[in-house]
């Protein structure tokens, strides 16, 4: 028996922040602060990640995003039913050029229906290892993670993903 389980999680932004600066070491810092506070970052959540619509059986599986490809992998005892997954992608707008790190939960706990639950473990994006605004104070990221489904739960998860961003 093969029970449907339907997905979506909703990136929410969480507050931007700037450095302290009183906290530069030197005046050049103090200067690459002051244009950061004055430029604060705004993120948009673009598209939000979903996983799609898929039949989990009796032994359980997982469903994972990849944020480069985009493509969704199912292991174990899941199977598709159509439709179609999506990487979350998200816009930050800030100072030109400035160095940004960005910061995603180690878990997120997704609610169903009759108080059940879920988790997605292993999200990560398609960002370089020192990601930076462009010339236009804009980048823009894709991310995507990893849920384990238990043996035959069934439902429609939910849950959101706090996203934050900060000037280096």
């Amino acid at each position: 028996m093969r029970l449907f389980l339907c997905l979506a999680l909703f990136a929410l932004p969480s507050a931007a922040t700037a450095q302290c600066l009183l906290c530069a070491p030197d005046a050049t810092k103090g200067t690459a602060s002051t244009r950061q506070a004055e430029t604060p970052l705004r993120i948009d959540v673009e598209t939000q990640l979903d996983m799609g619509r898929v039949a989990v059986g009796a032994m359980g599986g997982t469903i994972e995003v990849d944020p480069v490809s985009g493509a969704r992998r199912l292991g174990g005892d899941v199977v598709d039913l159509g439709g179609f997954s999506l990487t979350g992608t998200v816009t930050v707008r800030g100072a030109p050029g400035a160095e940004v790190r960005v910061i995603l939960p180690a878990t997120i706990e997704l609610e169903g229906g009759n108080g059940r639950r879920a988790r997605v473990t292993g999200l990560a994006t398609d960002l370089a290892a020192a990601p930076r605004l462009g010339p236009d104070g804009r980048l823009q990221f894709r991310f995507g993670g990893r849920l384990q489904i238990a043996a035959l739960d069934d439902g429609d998860y939910r849950g959101r993903i706090p996203v934050t961003v900060e000037y280096q």
